[in-house]
């Protein structure tokens, strides 16, 4: 059995998350366009559908997305890997290139701890286009962008885009989808919690901008940009990767014990597996070699 590269996830059901994935070389393969909404709009909802995610929260910016989910089956991985894999080949396709399309790094999957946690990262999603002085609000961005006034609404339809799917496939002719409030909030809770917040950061943000001495880019000068371009800025190198994400120092503590402990099971089940000892049980939340090899878990408490 090969040695494992990374740590593995623990993927517990009705777990809420900040996802993120960013494009190869930081290139803005994901800028907005009519083709790039259609076709990341319509595979979201599809694979938000088939996996049972529930989405509360998103955006996509030129060189990478944020989603803000709720995985209600423990299937985060599964959707990762569907969304990932026919986003890239559908894009790939309609700019004609065949290199990779994300960066070599897996996607970040940051648990959220808290309902504070979760406005501030659906808030962090949204403000994303103003914090990076592209437009003055996140309603001016020409890409894809939830807004929190559609939460708990009839959600938005999106139609199996012409370009590289079978008309005849399997795919759905049509998905939707929907904003929903996240667990321990009201529709009506959720949109005015998190349009207060993100209202602060926005603020903010155009306040930093003045300062600076610079201006919003502009829709029109985001749309004109190629998909081969990238940031002027270099990229940030040997940044922290997070997978728990809580203002409260005790959650955090917790939360990051809970993770600790589930590494500590898992290695040493790992080892008694690779021993050959029979009947070794996995922790809660074991999710590649459940998947891959049918390993017995422990269930959640």
């Amino acid at each position: 059995m090969a040695a494992l590269v990374t740590a593995p996830r623990q993927v517990i059901p009705n777990t809420t998350y900040l996802v993120t994935r960013r494009t190869a070389q930081r290139q803005f393969l994901l800028k907005p366009s009519e083709l790039t909404t259609a076709i990341f709009g319509y595979l979201l909802a599809v694979a938000a559908a088939r996996h049972r995610i529930e989405v509360h929260a998103y955006v996509v910016m030129s060189n990478h997305y944020h989603l803000v989910v709720t995985d209600r089956l423990g299937q985060l991985p599964a959707f990762g890997q569907f969304l990932a894999s026919l986003v890239a080949r559908a894009l790939n396709a309609s700019y004609g290139r065949w290199e990779a399309f994300w960066a070599p790094a897996s996607y970040s999957a940051v648990t959220l701890v808290s309902n504070e946690d979760i406005i501030e990262k659906a808030a962090y999603t949204l403000a994303n286009p103003v914090a990076a002085g592209l437009v003055s609000t996140g309603r001016a961005w020409p890409g894809l962008w939830s807004d929190p006034a559609d939460v708990g609404r009839a959600g938005r339809s999106f139609k199996r885009p012409g370009q590289f799917f079978d008309l005849n496939g399997q795919m759905p002719e049509r998905s939707t989808l929907r904003l929903t409030p996240p667990p321990g909030f009201t529709a009506e809770e959720y949109r005015s919690a998190i349009t207060s917040r993100l209202g602060e950061i926005d603020k903010k943000a155009a306040r930093e901008l003045v300062a600076a001495g610079r201006k919003f880019m502009g829709a029109r000068r985001v749309l004109a940009q190629r998909h081969t371009d990238n940031p002027a800025s270099g990229e940030p190198r040997r940044e922290l990767n997070p997978r728990v994400a809580a203002r409260d120092k005790w959650k955090r503590v917790e939360a990051l014990g809970r993770l600790k402990a589930f590494l500590r099971d898992y290695r040493e089940a790992l080892a008694k597996l690779r021993q050959g000892v029979a009947g070794v049980v996995f922790p809660p939340g074991t999710y590649r070699l459940r998947v891959l090899l049918g390993v017995p878990c422990a269930a959640a408490g």
